[in-house]
């Protein structure tokens, strides 16, 4: 059985050597026409045979215009200049004693004793695109994450130190800059216009190529594929075809008229390189996401309150008698959060929600797209079916703590702190502990303050600042800077933290 890989397209530059493959197609043609066109024969009036030569349309077809023909040099020719080479420069040490040994945890001699680590640099390449002529860029976040050093080549050849001006994890999407003028930039276009089988075009720097143009078509929008490392991520992206490697990873796909329409990200690939498909961030969440970064410092998110499914084929042969839904579409609402933007506009469980401000939401993609482009205080009307009966609402969104305003610089994201994934302790290990809930440390990302306190995979926190921490949804909810951490090991071993900003 083939294994399929999701790679993210920043990669440490390598050089590769590609092989082609040729192909030809074959088209039939019958007696007096090309395959290009249907033929209709009837008799006319002197016995002659009649071709009626105009393609017939199927019966959902939009208008076709002849005259519309894509010309993508004019594209190409104009994006080119603003999409960048990012060299990311990480230090990653290396060497020393890693191993863990509660002897010297409990004597407080520094983890690693042993051996002193030693510090090399990693570097990586990716691709970004210029999007103000002051100098700020947009990329991916796992192009520039943990990179201590970030440089920048223009298409002309320029050369630029870059410093990071804000990162968003859930939509693994990130905002650089550097000290330029009247630099080339690249127009936002609308990916919500993106029709399926529109011409675009890849830009980026594949494996160190920099400045690479590749064409394909949309094959899909809103996919949802589970590939952004994140716990609260946000996935909606645009499929094509147009062939990319790792290095495009934050390059530019780009409509025919040269705008911006998405953010190259991951390829669905069983090698580790392109093979047919490719996906990108829509530009309705990078222009939201970059908008944010650059006002706020930090991203804002609207909260609507609500769990929900999409009604599918599987949906309906699961729960399709509970609930008495026998047709697919709409998202199911399982459950309302107390005092959510939901719950006020009175939304409850057993509706299904239709659309978001006129936009259709048959899957969970769409909908978190959609709400990805909403800030705190924002009203949306929702549209949904109640026994039956069409019913439009309003809903005022809230942040991540239920409030309407918006989120500060101060207001701390406590998972991206910490550094880490996480998960609700089980009710087996937490009767086990006789706790009463906690999050267990699934691993430990470098860099975070979970790394730097010594704090090891397993650990289930049970408070933060003496705060109770049950689950998830509580460590989320709190905004204040981390300053302890108590909770237990697997084992039984009660352990509390320190943290020394």
């Amino acid at each position: 059985m083939k294994k399929t890989a999701f790679v993210f397209l920043g990669a440490v530059i390598v050089s590769a050597a590609v092989g082609g493959l040729a192909g030809w197609s074959i088209n039939k043609y019958s007696e007096g026409g090309s395959a290009d066109a249907i033929y209709h024969a009837a008799a006319g009036d002197d016995g002659a045979v009649v071709r009626d030569t105009m393609p017939k349309a199927g019966t959902h077809f939009t208008a076709y215009q002849a005259d519309q023909y894509p010309d993508l040099t004019y594209a190409a020719e104009n994006a080119v200049k603003a999409v960048v080479n990012i060299e990311s420069i990480r230090e990653v040490q290396y060497g020393g004693s890693r191993s863990y040994d509660p002897f010297f945890d409990f004597f407080g001699i520094p983890y690693g004793y042993g051996g002193e680590p030693q510090t090399r640099e990693q570097r990586a390449g990716g691709s970004g695109v210029i999007i103000s002529a002051d100098g700020y860029i947009v990329t991916n976040n796992h192009v520039v994450e943990e990179s201590t050093k970030l440089k920048v080549k223009l298409n002309d050849g320029r050369l630029f130190d870059a410093e990071l001006v804000g990162t968003d994890p859930t939509t693994d999407i990130a905002l650089i800059k550097i000290d330029g003028e009247d630099l080339p930039t690249l127009p936002f276009g609308n990916s919500d216009e993106l029709r399926l089988g529109e011409w675009v075009l890849a830009i980026g720097s594949p494996f160190d190529l920099q400045s690479t143009i590749t064409a394909g078509i949309v094959s899909a929008k809103a996919r949802d594929l589970g590939v952004i490392p994140n716990e609260a991520r946000i996935e909606s992206f645009i499929q094509t075809d147009a062939a990319v490697n790792p290095g495009n990873s934050g390059g530019a796909l780009v409509n025919t008229r040269g705008e911006l329409v998405g953010i190259n990200t991951v390829i669905k690939s069983s090698t580790g390189s392109y093979v047919g498909y490719s996906f990108a961030v829509p530009e309705t969440i990078v222009r939201k996401v970059v908008v944010d970064l650059k006002e706020y410092g930090v991203v804002q998110r609207a909260i609507l309150g609500v769990s929900y499914r999409a009604i599918d084929q599987a949906f309906i042969e699961q729960l399709g008698e509970e609930t008495g839904i026998k047709t697919p579409g709409g998202l199911y609402v399982a459950s309302v959060v107390d005092g959510s933007a939901a719950s006020e506009a009175g939304i409850r469980k057993g509706d299904i929600i239709v659309a978001i401000d006129g936009a259709k939401t048959d899957d969970a993609s769409t909908m978190m797209e959609k709400m990805a482009q909403h800030r705190p205080n924002d009203k949306v009307k929702i549209t949904l079916m109640r026994d039956g009966d069409k019913k439009a609402v309003v809903a005022v969104l809230k942040n991540k703590v239920g409030k309407n305003e918006m989120m500060t610089r101060d207001m701390v994201d406590v998972a991206a702190e910490l550094g880490g994934k996480f998960a609700d302790a089980g009710k087996k290990i937490c009767d086990k502990l006789e706790i009463r809930g906690g999050v267990q440390v699934v691993s430990v990302t470098r860099g975070g303050l979970l790394e730097r306190a010594r704090v090891r995979e397993g650990f289930i926190i049970t408070h933060i600042n003496d705060r109770q921490i049950s689950s998830v949804s509580d460590m989320q909810r709190m905004t204040d800077r981390v300053e302890s951490i108590d909770g237990i090991y697997p084992d039984g071993r009660a352990a509390s933290y320190v943290i020394v900003q």
